[in-house]
Formats: C-alpha cells, sequence, structure tokens
C-alpha cells in the first residue's frame, strides 16, 4: 500500500500529467478514480479541510450539472454544494493528491511537486513538451 494517493480522472491531462509526477519520484500511488468511486462525505470534507481550501473552490464549473443545478448561486450552503458534489462527482475538481507531506489539489500539475516525499527522479515533460524538471530531477522555472 502506497503513502500517496491521487484522486483521478485519466481523462484529464492534468490529472495524467500529475500521475506520472508522481511515478517519477519513484513512487506508485493508490489510484482512486473518483468518477467511478466517489468519497464518501466525510472523506471530501476532510480533504476539503486538509486542503484548506473552500468547497467552492473546489467545484469544476465547466461542466453541464454545473449550470443545470444552478450552482452559481451564493446562496448555497457548503453543505449543499457537497452534496451536490455527491450527487456528481463530475463537480469534483481535480486531481487531488494526499501525501505525508499534505493534501492538494494539483493545478496546475506542478502543485504535486510541493508534496512529494522524494524528488523527482529524473526528466519530466508534460504531454504537451512542457518541461517541468531536467535530467537531474530540478525543477525548471517557466520562462
Amino acid at each position: 500500500m502506497s503513502n500517496i494517493t491521487i484522486y483521478h480522472n485519466p481523462a484529464c491531462g492534468t490529472s495524467r500529467n500529475t500521475l506520472e509526477m508522481i511515478r517519477n519520484s519513484g513512487h506508485e500511488p493508490d489510484i482512486i478514480y473518483y468518477l467511478d468511486t466517489p468519497p464518501s462525505h466525510d472523506e471530501l470534507v476532510k480533504l476539503i479541510h486538509d486542503m484548506g481550501i473552500s468547497v467552492r473552490a473546489l467545484l469544476r464549473k465547466n461542466v453541464a450539472p454545473y449550470e443545470q443545478l444552478g450552482l452559481a448561486d451564493d446562496h448555497l450552503s457548503d453543505e449543499q454544494l457537497i452534496e451536490f458534489m455527491l450527487q456528481h462527482p463530475v463537480l469534483i475538481n481535480r486531481p487531488i493528491v494526499v501525501t505525508p507531506l499534505g493534501t492538494r489539489l494539483c493545478r496546475p500539475s506542478e502543485e504535486v511537486l510541493e508534496i512529494l516525499p522524494t524528488p523527482q527522479k529524473g526528466a519530466f515533460a508534460k504531454e504537451d513538451g512542457e518541461e517541468v524538471t531536467d535530467a537531474a530531477g530540478q525543477r525548471i522555472k517557466p520562462q
């Protein structure tokens, strides 16, 4: 069992890049395909708390249920938003990564580098070709 967990959507490039950066650090994470196996209410509340973000910050806005359910309404409570995310997991932004060093919504995917317990083992480039780390595993700062 790994000490790293990723709430993953394989159809998402950011999620795929994050998973590969975890692997490039020498770890094979526990992968939770959250669209198929959403977190429980308590797990979702804990993830939000551990990330130190608002419920609304975890809410995906560019998916159909967001508009259909009227989730832009500022009068909806955090509890109501959580319930909508549990009913429609596509509303949960991703990827979320949990490591011994913290829990993060890894958008952009490089956010994962801040919480990995070991550095990158070598060069890493995102799917779009953007270089993230060099051959020594050192972070390449964007120009």
